[in-house]
């Protein structure tokens, strides 16, 4: 299935997405979130007879973020073996994990906006696992597609400057509002074996990135299971794997977002993105 929300900005309703339908499921759900994935609202909508429900063209709607008021944002930094090399970075000897602001995130083609004297924002395309079921101290043996609600896309937009260059934690340079559109859907396991699927970016149509899960230097199932070690994962839940190399930070000279630009962001069997990026303006 491939499930998401529609409609104006914290006015979304959750829908099931088919044949560029997308079907109204809030007469069996509230919304795509925490509380109704807890109480197994996937596989109540799931076995409704939920291709009857009303539906609209979803060309003709606004997407939101497929999954709505997670309650982490959990990011992985260095995870693919390319984009590692361009930063110049040692490989790490176990996952890098840091955490964005739950609340930037933001529908799949909702503007991005660069933070106030920023120079330095960048872009970055991720595969995100959104968590479906409560998950801790998994076992290796577990089989970790259990826990999974499905795959969606991130675009994990970084602030560099203050990121890298101020003293202190990467959630800094991560967790200015807007910097994390998703969407347009996520896509549940049994549709989607997401281990070796093409992900890319562009901005103003120059093909910025371009490369596959099998670049990845911890997989899928190892970071759900490694998170999990030291941090509770509750259905809903985000899980930014990683970006492929090709960000603007790794260009000579370097190639950061300007006022005007558009970014498109896709994964093969998932979808595309498209981010108009605009200039914070002082009200």
């Amino acid at each position: 299935m491939k499930i998401g929300r529609v409609g104006e900005f914290g006015k979304e309703r959750p829908v099931v997405f088919e044949n560029g339908l997308a079907y109204f499921v809030d007469s069996v759900i509230p919304d795509w979130n925490r509380t109704t994935l807890e109480q197994d609202g996937f596989n109540l909508v799931k076995h409704s007879p939920w291709s009857s429900f009303p539906s609209t063209k979803i060309e003709a709607q606004r997407l939101g973020s497929p999954v709505a008021r997670p309650t982490k944002l959990i990011c992985v930094g260095l995870n693919y073996l390319k984009h590692i090399a361009e930063s110049n970075a040692q490989t790490p000897p176990e996952p890098v994990i840091f955490m964005k602001a739950p609340d930037t995130l933001i529908g799949p083609n909702d503007d991005v906006v660069i933070p106030p004297d920023s120079k330095k924002t960048d872009y970055e395309v991720e595969l995100a696992i959104v968590i479906g079921k409560h998950a801790l101290y998994l076992d290796k043996s577990e089989k970790v597609d259990d826990y999974i609600l499905g795959y969606s896309i991130s675009q994990d937009v970084s602030e560099r400057h203050w990121q890298l260059e101020r003293a202190g934690q990467w959630v800094k340079g991560k967790s200015f509002p807007s910097f994390n559109p998703m969407g347009p859907c996520i896509v549940t396991p049994d549709e989607l074996d997401a281990r070796n699927v093409r992900l890319w970016c562009s901005v103003d149509s120059e093909k910025r990135q371009d490369s596959t899960t099998a670049d990845l230097l911890y997989g899928l199932d190892h970071l759900v299971w490694y998170i999990s070690q030291f941090m509770e994962l509750f259905p809903g839940d985000i899980i930014n794997t990683g970006t492929p190399s090709g960000v603007g930070m790794g260009f000579t000279p370097t190639k950061y977002l300007e006022h005007g630009q558009i970014i498109e962001t896709g994964i093969e069997s998932i979808g595309t993105m498209r981010s108009r990026v605009i200039q914070f303006a002082r009200s």
